[in-house]
């Protein structure tokens, strides 16, 4: 496939771990030496997985882009509690779980399946009196976030081992997993966090098609050797 990534690309990428979003966007700007590129919907730097980026004349669809329902897989770990709601922070509490079975685990996902309001995390990019929620948290901080509406088109528990969870979510633009997996944690009355998410799908776009940081490299080496070829 031939890329004309100044004219515009629509690029699927597999986002590495710890790498933010816009780690990516630099990095793919930088390798493709275009300026106009951006990002389709954020993911967490622990998470992995589908990240589109717009090039060119494709940034105009960034928000049609960001705004189709998303999937995700990923696990979930019942009775330990983290301020971030994933493994960003520190343990904070502990509950017994071993009571738990996978049904009650899979009656207690149903109840957050159809439009539910949600509180974003306070470890989020969610703005408070102009500042970033998570630059407050972690400055010991605390802010109150408003509520929004969402909705949650399947929570599947898939598998269960221990207190480790895997799990499926549908869900609309603007839903927080975290979120999800710490109210999950509230329902069950053992608390939890999310150990690990992969986004695997946005609206037709999947993450089998992806490409890898590696293969975008790879991509313009080719050209700009096709480039130098063509001229001497």
């Amino acid at each position: 496939m031939d890329y004309d990534f100044a004219a515009g690309e629509i690029l699927l990428l597999d986002k590495p771990l710890d790498w933010t979003s816009f780690d990516v966007v630099k990095k793919v700007r930088n390798t493709i030496r275009v300026k106009k590129v951006g990002h389709a919907g954020t993911l967490d730097p622990l998470a992995t997985g589908l990240l589109i980026l717009c090039t060119g004349k494709f940034t105009k669809r960034i928000d049609e882009i960001q705004g189709q329902e998303k999937e995700y897989t990923g696990t979930i770990r019942l009775g330990e509690i983290t301020p971030s709601y994933d493994r960003e922070t520190e343990v904070t509490e502990t509950r017994d779980s071993s009571h738990l079975t996978r049904e009650s685990i899979e009656a207690a996902a149903s109840a957050f399946v159809g439009t539910i309001e949600q509180v974003p995390p306070i470890y989020s990019a969610v703005m408070v009196d102009g500042k970033r929620a998570y630059d407050l948290a972690r400055k010991g901080k605390s802010a109150e976030l408003k509520a929004r509406t969402i909705t949650i088109k399947a929570f599947d528990i898939t598998a269960m081992e221990g207190a480790e969870v895997s799990f499926r979510v549908i869900c609309t633009k603007g839903t927080y997993i975290r979120s999800l997996a710490h109210d999950l944690g509230q329902q069950l009355g053992c608390g939890a966090h999310l150990s690990s998410l992969v986004r695997t799908r946005i609206g037709d776009y999947k993450l089998t098609d992806a490409l890898t940081i590696e293969d975008i490299q790879e991509i313009r080496r080719k050209q700009i050797e096709a480039a130098n070829g063509s001229n001497p």
